[in-house]
């Protein structure tokens, strides 16, 4: 996948697949690849190093902001391998290497989009459903779910082994890691794929989930801010902004392999480098937006503002489950004060009519006691 970042030119027996790279690509790689690791690679081991060291109270969103962090800075590392690749227009790391660096950063791809779904799920299980959350909320629920989602990661981007490999060009010493499909029908499945389970399974889930979170926050139980689903949706906003042009390619080149149409797959593979290199910057920018998100306890807190801003998911979650468990203590109280009154009625309607019923029993009495008087003295 990021192979593409490098702007290099591609040889394939398909004559659709020849695209000569222009310099400007190589540059924008170059510029792309720098900025993404001099603002990633330690952007994301100061966000590890808060949750791990600064951090107290460690919500659900805190540990997934960290396993986020990790896999970030973890593909970052490969960076100096594809700018050694753009100086010398030469992969120099052999076969294992090609295959290895850019499974883990369809790995990366995975893990990310994965992990914001449980994001989401969990926001969404805070405010929907805070009984059934506080249940599952435990450490093992947690580690379990992500260990689930990196297994999970790691089976999907198993294609990217299959379809990866190095090709020496005819007369020249030059050697690319390159695609390789000996079938278009391998062109479609992987990029199809690609783009059904790194995106538009995931992003429907996503959008679902919050959907319903919206709709709940706006309710009079939940109108104040919460801070967890404001970082979230940073994420997922950032997320989606970066990836969406990666996936589009891959549409339209799916669209061309299936269809055959030459001019389809050349636009694809010239736009493919310049929007891969696009979704690489992804991995560096969340702990931009924490900076942004957290800017309000920058200068109270200093370089331990990254530990304020996540304690703050775990207080609005405890707020959120707060709310709901004082709303429905509210509604009980009401429907039991409501039937106290029902009942009062009831009885004092009941003792009201015993004493119309006593009345009319003596006045009965005392007209039949008159009458019989009247007819004694007659």
């Amino acid at each position: 996948m990021a192979s593409q970042v490098m702007g290099t030119n591609i040889t394939n027996p398909d004559p659709c697949h020849l695209v000569l790279a222009h310099k400007s690509s190589r540059y924008i790689g170059i510029v792309i690849l720098v900025l993404a690791f001099v603002l990633g690679f330690p952007g994301n081991l100061f966000v590890a190093w808060s949750v791990l060291c600064r951090v107290k109270q460690r919500s659900v969103t805190c540990l997934l902001v960290l396993n986020l962090a990790v896999a970030d800075a973890f593909v970052l590392l490969s960076a100096p391998l594809f700018l050694r690749l753009l100086a010398v227009l030469n992969w120099e790391f052999g076969d294992v290497m090609c295959k290895t660096v850019h499974y883990l950063c369809c790995v990366n791809m995975y893990v990310s989009i994965y992990l914001i779904c449980l994001m989401s799920l969990d926001r969404w299980l805070a405010v929907s459903r805070p009984f059934l959350s506080q249940k599952m909320r435990n450490k093992r629920t947690i580690y379990m779910a992500m260990l689930g989602i990196w297994i999970m990661a790691f089976l999907l981007a198993l294609p990217m082994l299959f379809y990866r490999s190095n090709r020496k060009l005819k007369n020249t010493n030059v050697t690319l890691c390159m695609p390789l499909h000996s079938h278009y029908v391998h062109t479609v499945f992987q990029y199809l794929f690609e783009t059904l389970m790194g995106f538009v399974v995931p992003f429907t889930f996503i959008v679902s989930c919050y959907s319903s979170v919206i709709c709940r926050l706006r309710s009079a139980m939940f109108r104040g801010r919460v801070k967890g689903s404001l970082l979230i949706l940073l994420i997922i906003s950032a997320f989606s902004i970066f990836w969406i042009p990666y996936h589009l390619i891959n549409i339209l080149e799916v669209i061309g392999a299936w269809m055959d149409v030459c001019s389809l797959k050349q636009a694809a593979l010239s736009a493919r480098p310049n929007v891969t290199a696009f979704a690489f910057l992804s991995s560096s920018v969340n702990p931009v937006l924490y900076v942004f998100a957290g800017s309000s306890y920058i200068r109270d807190a200093g370089f331990s503002f990254m530990a304020r801003l996540l304690e703050g998911t775990h207080s609005d979650q405890a707020s959120v489950r707060s709310r709901r468990l004082t709303s429905t203590d509210n509604s009980i109280f009401t429907k039991l004060t409501i039937k106290a009154v029902q009942n009062g009625e009831r009885a004092r309607n009941k003792s009201s009519g015993d004493e119309e019923k006593t009345k009319m029993e003596k006045s009965c009495v005392e007209e039949v006691n008159t009458l019989t008087t009247m007819h004694i003295t007659d």
